[in-house]
C-alpha cells in the first residue's frame, strides 16, 4: 500500500514538472508572438500557459500578458478580468491599474474606472493619462445625455460577422466605395491572422444603388492576385482623381511577419497596375493607414518611425511624382504617448484621427483637428453619436457641403468592426412671433412685420392673425419690429451669433393702442416737489425709446395728482412734474417739437384698465378713481386707489409728424 502511495506522488510530481515545463515553453511562444504583434495567437498561448502552471509568480506574469493581449485587441471586458485577476497578486508593474481602469472606462464601467484611476493617482499624482481617464468618467455621462448634432447609422449591407473597416470614397464620389474585410472570400481561403484571430484582410468594393436606396454586396476589387494577395491588404486611401490607390499590406516571409507596409498601384483603363513597395520606413517598423489630402498632394499615414511620442504617431510627406518625400511627424498637438492611427481629412482639409490618449469615451476616439492662422492644431473629440466606448476610426467624406460619409466601429449591436454611416444636419434656426393688444392681451391682425438683420436681410411681411414665422441665417443679429395704424410700434432682438446647434425661437411683440393714455411706471417724486430722482429718469428712457421706434409721433406728457390739497396747488404742482419729464426727454435728444408738457392736477381721475383689475380684485374694469368711488373703499384699498392716480402718463397727438431739416449755416 504504501508503495503504491508513493508511486502516485511520484507520478503526481513528475506531472507537475512536466506541466511546468509545457507552460513556459508556451508562456515563451506567446512573447514570441506578442514581438510579431499576433495578440490574438498570444492571447490563446497565455491562457493556455496560466491553466498549466502552478507557479504563483509565473501565472502573475502569464495574467499580466494575457490582459495586455486583450487590451490591444480591444476586448475590453476580457482585458479588464486579466488585469483584476494581475493586480489582486500585486504586479510589480502598476501600469496594469491604470491599464485596468483604462478598460472598465471603455466598457463603460465608469464607477468602477474611478476606483482604479484614484487608486493609480495615490501612487502617481500627476499622471497626465491617469488624470485625463478620471476627469473622462465624468464627462462621459455628460456627452451620452447631450449629444452632438450627427446621425449615426449603421449600414449593414456593407458589414459582415467579420471585421469590415476603412470605408474610402473613391475620387470623392458618393456612389462607389472600397473598403477592408476580413470576410471570407475565394481569396481568404482558411487563413486566420495571428493577429486578429480572423481571415487575412482584403479590399473590397461596393456601389451604391440608386434604385434600391442600398448599397451592393462588397466585391473584390482584384481577383487576379495583384493586389489581393495571401498576404494581409487593408487601409486604403484614393487620390482625389482616383488614378492612384496607396493601401496597407502585411507582409510575411515563412509565417514570421515582417510588418505593415506601404504599397502604390495605379488605375489605367480600369485595371491597378503591379503594387509598388513605398520606402516610406524601413521594413521593421510600421506604415499603414495611408489617407490623402483634399488636392492629392500629401500622404499622411500612421507609423512608429524613430522621433515619435510613444505608440503609433501620424506622419505626413509630399507627393513627389511617383514617389513622396521623407515623412515628417505631426507634431505633439496631434501625436501623443498613445496610439493615433487612421487619419483622414474633409474637403476643407480638416484633419480626423482616432486616438486611445487624447480625453475621451475610452478605446479609440475620433477626433477632428483645425489649423489656425498661425498653424497651430486645435483638437476635437466628436463626442457622441459618433464615439461610443468601443474602437470608433476610419471616417471617410463625402465632398459636399455637409459633412457625411462613412466611418467603423465594434460599437454595442456591431458583431464585429461594423461600417457606421454619419451625417452632420445643417443648423437650422426658425423663429415664430405672435403679436398682441397690450391691453386686451388678444392677437392683433393686420400686422406688418419688418425683418432686419447684420447679413443685409431686409424683408417685409405681413402677420396673419398675428403671427409670423422666418428662418434665420448662422452668425447674424436680427430685429423684428411690428407696426399698425392705432398702435404704437414694437420690435424685439434675437441673434444667431456663436450658436452651435439648431434652435427654435419664439418671440411675443406687444402693440399699445394709441387711443388712451398710456401710463409711465415707476415715475414717483418727493412729497410736495417737482424734481426728477434717478428711478424716474430710468422710466423715462422707456419713452425715449418709444419717441424713437415711433419716429411720426407726437406725445402730450400728463401729469396727475390725488384730490388730497388745493386744487391750485395740485396744478401747478403737476404741471411743473409734466415739465420736469419733457426736460429730461429733450436732454436725450428728442425734439421739442414733440412734446407737449400739460399738468392736469387731480380733474382726470384714472379708469381702471384690464391690467389694473386683474392686479387688484377690489377694482373693476372701467371704474373711475374719483374721490366719491374712493371714500368707499376701506382706509387700506383708499391709499392704493389714490396711489393709482398719482400717475405720469403719455398719449398720442398725431402720427404724421416729419422732422424739418434746417441746413448749417457758416
Amino acid at each position: 500500500m504504501k508503495r503504491i502511495l508513493l508511486a502516485r506522488f511520484v507520478l503526481v510530481g513528475f506531472m507537475l514538472i512536466l506541466g511546468a515545463c509545457s507552460s513556459q515553453k508556451m508562456y515563451r511562444s506567446g512573447m514570441s508572438s506578442v514581438e510579431m504583434g499576433e495578440y490574438y495567437r498570444s492571447a490563446e498561448k497565455f491562457r493556455k500557459a496560466y491553466r498549466k502552471d502552478k507557479d504563483p509568480q509565473h501565472r502573475m506574469e502569464m495574467a499580466y500578458q494575457t490582459a495586455e493581449a486583450y487590451r490591444k485587441l480591444g476586448d475590453f471586458g476580457r482585458a479588464a478580468i486579466w488585469y483584476k485577476n494581475t493586480i489582486r497578486r500585486n504586479y510589480p508593474d502598476k501600469k496594469a491599474i491604470l491599464y485596468c481602469a483604462d478598460c472598465l472606462r471603455a466598457y463603460q464601467n465608469l464607477e468602477e474606472a474611478e476606483v482604479y484611476y484614484q487608486q493609480y493617482l495615490e501612487l502617481f499624482p500627476d499622471d497626465p493619462k491617469a488624470l485625463s481617464g478620471l476627469e473622462a468618467c465624468k464627462f462621459v455621462p455628460e456627452w451620452e445625455a447631450n449629444p452632438t448634432r450627427y446621425i449615426v447609422a449603421p449600414v449593414r449591407e456593407l458589414s459582415s460577422r467579420y471585421s469590415d473597416y476603412a470605408p474610402v470614397f473613391v475620387a470623392g464620389k458618393d456612389n462607389e466605395v472600397i473598403l477592408s474585410s476580413m470576410r471570407e472570400s475565394e481569396m481568404s481561403g482558411k487563413r486566420e491572422s495571428a493577429i486578429t484571430g480572423q481571415h487575412f484582410s482584403d479590399l473590397f468594393r461596393s456601389e451604391f444603388q440608386l434604385q434600391k436606396q442600398k448599397w451592393s454586396e462588397p466585391e473584390l476589387i482584384d481577383d487576379s492576385g495583384i493586389i489581393n494577395t495571401d498576404e494581409d491588404e487593408g487601409a486604403a486611401a484614393i487620390s482625389p482623381n482616383g488614378d492612384l490607390m496607396v493601401f496597407t499590406r502585411c507582409r510575411f516571409d515563412k509565417s514570421n511577419d515582417m510588418g505593415a507596409s506601404l504599397f502604390a498601384a495605379r488605375m489605367s483603363r480600369g485595371n491597378w497596375s503591379e503594387p509598388i513597395l513605398q520606402p516610406l520606413t524601413s521594413d521593421s517598423l510600421i506604415a499603414a493607414h495611408p489617407a490623402f489630402s483634399p488636392d492629392g498632394n500629401t500622404l499622411y499615414f500612421v507609423s512608429n518611425l524613430l522621433g515619435g511620442y510613444g505608440g503609433t504617431d501620424i506622419w505626413m510627406a509630399t507627393r513627389e511624382g511617383n514617389s513622396f518625400s521623407k515623412p515628417v511627424n505631426l507634431g505633439s498637438e496631434i501625436n501623443t504617448p498613445g496610439n493615433e492611427v487612421f487619419p483622414s481629412m474633409d474637403w476643407e482639409g480638416n484633419l480626423y484621427f482616432s486616438s486611445d490618449y487624447h480625453p475621451g469615451m475610452g478605446g479609440l476616439d475620433i477626433f477632428k483637428a483645425t489649423k489656425d492662422e498661425d498653424g497651430k492644431w486645435a483638437i476635437e473629440n466628436l463626442r457622441v453619436p459618433i464615439n461610443s466606448s468601443g474602437d470608433d476610426f476610419g471616417m471617410s467624406f463625402i465632398h459636399e457641403e455637409d459633412p457625411h460619409g462613412l466611418f467603423a466601429s465594434n460599437r454595442k449591436g456591431s458583431r464585429s468592426d461594423d461600417i457606421y454611416s454619419f451625417y452632420l444636419p445643417p443648423k437650422v434656426y426658425r423663429i415664430t412671433g405672435e403679436i398682441y393688444d397690450k391691453e386686451t392681451g388678444r392677437r392683433i391682425d393686420g400686422v406688418r412685420v419688418r425683418v432686419i438683420a447684420t447679413d443685409g436681410t431686409n424683408l417685409r411681411m405681413r402677420a396673419n392673425d398675428g403671427k409670423f414665422q422666418v428662418k434665420l441665417n448662422p452668425e447674424t443679429e436680427y430685429v423684428f419690429a411690428a407696426y399698425r395704424d392705432g398702435y404704437l410700434n414694437d420690435k424685439v432682438r434675437e441673434t444667431t451669433i456663436g450658436l452651435t446647434d439648431s434652435k427654435d425661437f419664439h418671440v411675443n411683440l406687444y402693440l399699445t393702442p394709441t387711443d388712451s393714455p398710456i401710463k409711465v411706471d415707476n415715475i414717483s417724486y418727493a412729497f410736495g416737489a417737482y424734481e426728477l430722482n434717478e428711478a424716474s429718469k430710468n422710466s423715462l428712457d422707456s419713452v425715449v425709446q418709444v419717441l424713437e421706434l415711433n419716429p411720426t409721433i407726437t406725445i402730450e406728457l400728463m401729469s396727475h395728482t390725488d384730490y388730497v390739497g388745493s386744487d391750485r396747488f395740485n396744478f401747478d404742482l403737476s404741471q411743473k412734474r409734466a415739465q420736469a419729464a419733457v426736460e429730461y426727454l429733450i436732454q436725450q435728444g428728442i425734439n421739442p417739437d414733440r412734446l407737449v408738457a400739460k399738468g392736469y392736477g387731480e380733474t382726470w381721475p384714472k379708469k381702471v384698465t384690464r391690467e389694473l383689475a386683474r392686479q387688484y380684485d377690489f377694482l373693476k374694469r372701467n371704474d373711475e378713481l374719483t374721490e366719491e368711488f374712493i371714500n368707499r373703499l376701506t382706509p387700506e384699498q383708499q391709499e392704493i386707489a389714490k396711489s393709482i392716480n398719482r400717475r405720469t402718463e403719455f398719449r398720442v397727438l398725431s402720427t404724421d409728424y416729419h422732422e424739418k431739416y434746417t441746413p448749417e449755416t457758416k
